[in-house]
């Protein structure tokens, strides 16, 4: 197996179910390396597949021109999972009516510095910063601010004051890098692997908070790694598909719904939407791709969006803040596995015409 992709599986693998605060100082140094590593038998309890069969779906319903739509009941909602209906154990709306403070929310903004190139990363940030103060800097949620990499600096706790975290974004200096990326396949695979392993912390530590949470990866995630020249052996394939059922499982445990905003020309006009012909769940190692751990990916799986065709980062960041405007949460129980990361598609009905319904397109059942 390919050194690289080695360890990025054992860095993934090994991430710890609970992290500090991403506010704490040096959070990006507490990565494990091969040397630390544990054998997978002896990982701790808490990092094997859960066998909870509860499972909550966090529901954006829109209309035809794209808008949450408030006011419906649980008897408008039908869930299929594997095609077979599952019965609703609890529905709980939000919306202007509802009591927010019963039914936390926040969202965190990530700047990627990692996988974005340097000259857009200066027009990206003026342009959250302009977000970031709209509206006398009274932002419509609570919200945190990350930048990727360097994680250590400058994280800022959530508020509702969008003049407090735009100030911060503006300490936080441009190009100081910790971690360069290097060209080709090889450093696709370190930008992946630093990548996930962030977003794999990120999901874990919002594990350990109540309620939905909106995370905005602002930039363009790393490289896909397909091509004709790809090509992943059957251990590489165990060991991929592994991360992706661990990362599925992450984000949908957290309650975290992914977005990408990514600026056009940061990617080329081929990988805006070439990252579509991943997005059915993967069932088997003998399926996966690594297209399939995309962040693009991840983001439409979660229940998330992907803006790629607008230069105006700030109207992309209030588009997704409109889904907390009105969600529907509701929990039902997976049936029982026939064996280990059995693969289930989901999807949502709604009993209304010309209403969509947006959640997670699957999960990962356990035995």
């Amino acid at each position: 197996m390919n050194s690289r992709v080695q360890h990025l599986i054992t860095t993934f693998l090994l991430l710890p179910v609970v992290i500090a605060s991403p506010s704490a100082k040096g959070f990006a140094q507490q990565g494990i390396s091969p040397a630390q590593a544990t054998p997978p038998d002896q990982r701790p309890a808490a990092l094997a597949p859960r066998t909870d069969r509860h499972i909550t779906l966090d529901i954006v319903v829109t209309d035809r021109s794209g808008k949450p739509v408030p006011g419906l009941q649980q008897q408008d909602f039908t869930i299929l999972d594997n095609k077979q209906p599952r019965t609703v154990l609890s529905f709980s709306p939000l919306d202007a009516a509802s009591k927010a403070a019963d039914r936390p929310l926040q969202a965190v903004v990530l700047v990627d510095e990692v996988n974005t190139p340097y000259q857009g990363l200066a027009t990206e940030r003026q342009q959250l910063e302009e977000f970031l103060r709209r509206d006398r800097g009274e932002l419509p949620v609570p919200m945190s601010l990350i930048l990727f990499p360097d994680m250590s600096e400058g994280q800022t706790v959530v508020t509702r004051d969008g003049n407090a975290l735009a100030d911060s974004l503006n300490s936080m200096q441009l190009g100081l890098r910790t971690h360069t990326r290097s060209q080709g396949y090889y450093g696709g695979t370190e930008s992946r692997q630093v990548s996930v392993n962030a977003l794999g912390r990120i999901a874990s530590y919002e594990a350990t908070q109540p309620g939905r949470k909106l995370l905005i990866w602002l930039g363009p995630g790393w490289p896909l790694l397909e091509g004709p020249v790809v090509g992943l052996s059957s251990r590489d394939q165990e060991a991929l598909f592994r991360i992706v059922v661990r990362v599925s499982t992450l984000l949908r445990e957290a309650r975290v719904t992914l977005y990408n905003i990514n600026p056009p020309g940061t990617t080329g006009s081929l990988a805006s939407f070439y990252y579509e012909n991943f997005l059915k769940g993967v069932g088997s190692a003998k399926k996966v791709q690594n297209g399939n751990l995309a962040l693009q990916v991840l983001a439409v799986q979660s229940g998330g969006r992907v803006l790629n065709a607008s230069n105006d980062v700030a109207a992309s960041a209030a588009s997704c803040l409109e889904d907390a405007k009105a969600f529907y949460t509701l929990t039902f129980d997976a049936p029982v596995a026939d064996h280990p990361n059995e693969y289930h598609n989901l999807q949502v009905k709604i009993g209304k015409p010309g209403l969509t319904a947006r959640t997670r397109t699957g999960y990962y059942a356990q035995p």
